[in-house]
């Protein structure tokens, strides 16, 4: 069924009468679409006809940009009879250098071993198209190979080996890799290129391509990626559409006409809503960061927008985890998928240093100040520029607090939290990357898409709730294959998450696979576990108090990281199974 935003449902559910006459054209909310077009699939047809009330005709703007209900309640006169004639979407037959078709498949699974790629498709699908390391071998337009090498890209990373492949083929993609393994360029390259291939932009047309994402810094990110390859293509267009803006600017933009849109889903729909866009020709679809998406409580209106896309289409769906909530997704909206995962997912960095220091809540701020002016000191001793550092807190008023006591100490420190307007976020991201300012003091707001180049220390000055917030958080530092330092604090209440992730240390060490459950499910195990680990330790309390002599926090660690690693990988096996 055609999209009715939630708050006119009432209204446009209101029965109406039965056409008088039969046609053989096919109404939807006042709008003819020929049969003869053979575009009727871009718009499904409704049970009955809906009444042309204020309510339907305001809803109808979510289709077509520009129309607005009239004086009387129904669509202006002069749309009656607006045809919408929609181009068929061209999915190219994409095809890769010679070399590349060449391969065997033993030859490709070789070149997946060694990029630490896997690959999974269904039973009754085709098989995937090979990973390509070389981006001469992808044959991608003169322009986009203009841009790379301009920007010094030299070979695809893991995920764009694989990636990138499949959406130039034309395939659903689900891609899974760690964060800063180039996941946005997986996808907007093969983006650019299928803009490329689409019938020309009309006056009124929705874009070609839409890419959702959960915060306005990480839409900011894609699309700051997204011009870095349409560089020397001025003919193609994208607009930002997100929260905290000015939204009459976005109005004219998407109203001008553009081929990409990078969204936030609220604003998104606002647009949609208000008539200033549409899905019409929407044939390319990316969900980035969709697990958290959904764990930010998007779900109802991603399956809007899902619901409503134009049939044809392709999707790809990029997650950090796999938590159970994206499978179901997957299953629901993508069609014959390549599952494409890079590393050990769900992991913290190998290449990220981690430290765990036991500090006095009184005394956290303390010991981060004696740190961080230790490390300027260094630095200016060996003539080195003060190190890109964020500092994670767990609330907005802690992020003032701590900025100041930075500042105090002679240090130059911003803040980035949900409280703070976006020019604000905006100019504290800039003179962060610029490194005008070397410390950003931050909550979990930049613990998921920023991507500053240089972050070499993360510090965790309150530990998150969660080991899934924990290793996104640490993915700051050590991105595109470098190396980083992570400090963290902790206290009595963190022993659980303090568990875990000196258990996941170990095993990074010792070249096990680690993976942990994530998602709803798991968070609510994980709450099961962690409450029963505090029961373990208040049990151990009770003896301490009994006994000859009390028994310090840290000298039962042993007995507790062995209650809990068990509880905890209970929880995660239940988590995964359900």
């Amino acid at each position: 069924m055609s999209y009715i935003p939630p708050h006119l449902r009432a209204a446009a559910a209101t029965p109406s009468p039965s056409p008088t006459a039969a046609s053989p054209s096919t109404h939807h909310w006042g709008v003819t679409v020929k049969p003869s077009t053979g575009n009727l699939e871009a718009v499904r047809s409704l049970p009955s006809p809906i009444p042309r009330d204020g309510a339907a005709a305001a809803a109808a703007s979510f289709l077509v940009p520009g129309r607005r209900p009239g004086a009387d309640g129904g669509l202006l006169a002069s749309q009656h009879s607006r045809v919408l004639s929609v181009p068929e979407p061209v999915f190219n037959q994409w095809k890769p250098s010679d070399r590349v078709l060449a391969l065997s498949p033993e030859q490709i699974e070789e070149v997946r071993l060694r990029l630490n790629v896997e690959v999974e498709v269904s039973s009754d699908s085709l098989p995937s198209p090979a990973p390509i390391e070389s981006f001469n071998d992808m044959c991608l337009h003169s322009s986009i190979m203009k841009d790379i090498a301009f920007h010094e890209y030299t070979r695809p990373t893991s995920i764009q080996a694989q990636a990138m492949p499949v959406a130039l083929s034309g395939r659903d993609l689900l891609g899974c890799a760690e964060t800063g393994s180039g996941k946005t360029a997986a996808f907007t390259i093969p983006m650019i290129q299928h803009c490329l291939a689409q019938p020309p932009l009309r006056h009124g047309d929705g874009p070609l391509a839409l890419v959702l994402a959960p915060t306005r810094e990480l839409a900011q990110q894609i699309e700051k990626e997204v011009k870095a390859f349409i560089r020397s293509l001025e003919a193609l267009r994208t607009a930002i559409v997100v929260g905290g803006t000015n939204i009459s600017e976005q109005r004219s933009e998407l109203r001008a006409g553009v081929h990409v849109v990078v969204a936030t889903l609220g604003r998104f729909i606002d647009h949609l809503q208000q008539g200033n866009t549409s899905l019409l020709r929407i044939s390319f679809v990316v969900l980035d960061e969709a697990d958290k998406m959904l764990d930010m409580g998007f779900e109802p209106q991603i399956r809007e927008v899902m619901r409503n896309l134009p049939r044809k289409h392709q999707t790809l769906l990029f997650s950090a985890t796999m938590p159970v909530e994206i499978e179901e997704l997957a299953q629901e909206y993508l069609s014959n998928p390549v599952q494409t995962k890079v590393g050990k997912v769900s992991s913290p960095a190998a290449n990220v240093c981690q430290i765990l220091e036991k500090v006095a809540e009184s005394e956290k701020i303390d010991h981060l100040l004696a740190l961080l002016v230790d490390e300027a000191s260094q630095a200016e001793n060996f003539g080195r520029a003060y190190p890109l550092t964020i500092v994670f807190v767990d609330r907005k008023s802690r992020c003032e607090e701590v900025a100041e006591a930075l500042v105090a100490q002679g240090l130059d420190a911003v803040v980035l939290h949900g409280g703070r307007t976006q020019s604000e976020r905006e100019a504290a991201l800039h003179d962060f990357r610029k490194g005008s300012t070397n410390i950003l003091v931050a909550t979990d707001v930049a613990s998921r898409g920023l991507d500053v180049t240089g972050v070499a220390h993360v510090v965790n000055l309150d530990l998150p709730r969660t080991m899934e917030d924990y290793v996104h958080r640490i993915g700051r530092t050590g991105r595109g294959g470098s190396t980083g330092r992570a400090t963290s604090f902790y206290i009595d209440r963190d022993m659980y998450l303090v568990a875990q992730i000196r258990k996941a240390i170990a095993d990074v060490e010792s070249g096990n696979s680690v993976a942990y459950a994530t998602g709803k499910i798991a968070r609510k195990k994980e709450r099961e576990a962690a409450a029963a680990h505090r029961e373990a330790r208040l049990a151990l309390s009770r003896l301490s108090l009994n006994g000859p002599a009390s028994i310090n926090i840290e000298d039962k660690y042993r007995y507790m990281l062995t209650t809990a690693s068990l509880k905890k990988e209970g929880a995660a096996d239940d988590a995964w199974n359900e």
